[in-house]
């Protein structure tokens, strides 16, 4: 696996200097290592069995800005329900993801309306990408 942090040149007039991209290669590729990766523990949203590695979050700026990361799943992980009020985009890179929808391997892209809801869970464990456009919100139960 490598991780390259990359210079670019800006792409706009108005922004200074150049910005650094990250790059993460190898993330689809049967057999990769993604112990090697930088796994945090994710106490948000009442998350037990959840690891997390933030590619993004603006969260600091905006409390309501989006956020991505890739997030990992012990062998059965639950999370609570939670309602996105906004887009929520999640790729299966590794393992089975299960939600209200169903059972879902490496492969699936699956895009969460704003106003949607669901449980998430994983007998096997698993690691998915995640791109939240706001905030995800526990419900009440």
């Amino acid at each position: 696996m490598q991780i390259q942090q990359h210079q670019t040149s800006p792409s706009a007039p108005d922004i200074p200097g150049s910005v650094a991209s990250i790059l993460y290669h190898g993330l689809t590729r049967p057999g990769f290592d993604f112990g090697t990766l930088d796994w945090q523990p994710c106490g948000a949203d009442q998350r037990r069995g959840v690891e997390i590695v933030r590619l993004y979050d603006t969260r600091g700026e905006d409390s309501d800005g989006p956020a991505a990361a890739l997030l990992r799943y012990a062998p059965g992980a639950r999370v609570a329900r939670h309602v996105h009020p906004g887009y929520e985009l999640i790729f299966v890179l590794e393992g089975e993801l299960i939600n209200d929808a169903g059972v879902h391997g490496a492969g699936t892209l699956e895009i969460c309306p704003p106003g949607s809801d669901h449980t998430l869970a994983s007998d096997t464990g698993c690691v998915f990408l995640v791109v939240w456009e706001r905030p995800v919100r526990v419900m009440a139960g």
